[in-house]
This record gives C-alpha cells, sequence and structure tokens, in this order.
C-alpha cells in the first residue's frame, strides 16, 4: 500500500483525490489545513503527499512541503493548485516539489502524476546510493568527496546546498560532454519541464547559484561554461 497525505481546505477536493487514489492501491490521511498537515508529519511517514498551494491559515502548501523535506526527504510531493504561474511553480520546485498540478485534474492525470511522483523519488534515492560507491571525483581544481558531502576548490571547502551538490557532482561526472538543461533540470529537482525554456528558466539559477561559489569571478565562469544553444558543460578551467 502506498501512504498518501492529502492536503486542501476544501472537502469536495480532498475527497475527489483520496478516492480517486484509494482505487489504485493508495491508503489516504487527510488533512484540512496546513496546521493540520504539519502535525500529522510529525510523527508519520508517507510515500506521497498531495498539497494545495494555497491554503489559507498560517502554514501554506509550500510551508508543509518545506517540512516534508527537512524531517521526511523520501515523500514524493505533488502540489495541485488553481494559481498557474510559472513564479509560483518554479518556487515550488525549489523547494523540492516532484511534479506540479493545476486544477481542475481529471482522475487519469491525478493517478498518473501520483505514479511518476513516487517512482521519481525512488529513483532519486537510488542514484544517491549509486553516488556513494563512487566516494571521490576530481576534475581540475576541484575535489568532491560524495560520501562525506565535501568539496574543494584549489584546496579550500566551500559550503554548497544539497541541490548545488548534485548539480556540481552530475556536472563534474560528465564533463566530457555538454549536459542539455533538460538533463539537469531532472537530476537536481526530479522535474521534467514541458519544454527548453522552462528548464533554462529553472535550471538557471542553481547554476548562478553555483558558480558563486565555485567560480574566481562568476561574471567570466572558466569552470561550468554555457554552450549556445546546447546547456553546461563542466571544463574543469581548462
Amino acid at each position: 500500500m502506498i501512504q498518501t497525505l492529502v492536503v486542501d481546505d476544501e472537502q469536495n477536493v480532498r475527497e475527489f483525490i483520496s478516492e480517486a487514489l484509494e482505487r489504485v492501491g493508495h491508503t489516504t490521511t487527510q488533512a484540512k489545513n496546513g496546521e493540520e498537515a504539519l502535525e500529522i508529519l510529525r510523527d508519520r511517514f508517507f510515500d506521497l503527499a498531495v498539497l494545495d498551494l494555497n491554503l489559507g491559515g498560517k502554514a501554506s502548501g509550500l510551508r508543509v512541503l518545506e517540512a516534508i523535506r527537512w524531517r521526511w526527504p523520501e515523500t514524493a510531493a505533488i502540489i495541485l493548485t488553481g494559481q498557474g504561474s510559472l513564479e509560483s511553480a518554479m518556487q515550488a520546485i525549489r523547494e523540492g516539489v516532484d511534479l506540479y498540478l493545476l486544477k481542475p485534474v481529471v482522475t487519469a492525470d491525478l493517478r498518473k502524476a501520483a505514479e511518476d511522483a513516487v517512482e521519481k523519488r525512488r529513483q532519486f534515492f537510488q542514484q544517491k546510493s549509486e553516488e556513494a560507491a563512487q566516494p571521490v571525483l576530481e576534475c581540475g581544481p576541484v575535489n568532491i568527496n560524495i560520501e562525506k558531502r565535501l568539496v574543494f576548490v584549489n584546496g579550500e571547502e566551500i559550503s554548497l546546498t544539497p541541490r548545488e551538490f548534485v548539480l556540481l557532482v552530475h556536472l563534474v561526472k560528465n564533463s566530457h560532454r555538454v549536459v542539455p538543461p533538460k538533463e539537469l533540470a531532472q537530476v537536481v529537482g526530479d522535474f521534467t519541464p514541458d519544454n527548453q525554456y522552462e528548464a533554462r528558466q529553472y535550471i538557471k539559477w542553481y547554476v548562478h547559484e553555483l558558480r558563486k561559489k565555485v567560480e574566481n569571478e562568476p561574471a567570466k565562469p572558466q569552470l561550468i561554461a554555457t554552450i549556445r544553444e546546447g546547456g553546461y558543460r563542466f571544463i574543469g578551467g581548462e
């Protein structure tokens, strides 16, 4: 059974989601607002959480998502909302959402999204396990201890966020080629953009932040190159 938390301030929406997922093997728990969801999440793990973005009250869907990522990082998360702006989607994705759906959603799309989100989260942690089997990476001035999550540039330790770390590791491992934005979006955030523009908009923020930490002159990058119409490549300062 897939344990699923459904959080929405509309009872009819909660019941629709719960019924749709229970028919394909989920066991659901409902929360009518963010505060109730946070209380439930204190002691219970869920395989999947389906969250409304605007819950009213003191705790938004993003606040609940933030708590999930801190307390239960292996929980897959879907944001389901009536607000479809790119800005709100990008904020949710940066907080670690696996998929983003707009209301109203049909049953088939909801079930497919739930299946995909759980599988993406499983693959994400499987990849982390595989990376642990390759404890040290070196390329140019960069030395990465994957197991200990330590990064050194020119012998000096730097501090990266979890997503910046994943981005750097993937670029270094693939330094022999140009890595397209869609691939990086999938690796960094388990996010599959609809198009190349959306992929670039998503990943360029992470590249910008990473460059500030690993480049001597972020405005004139020598390690992480932008390849026109292609993507990014780690060139190790060569």
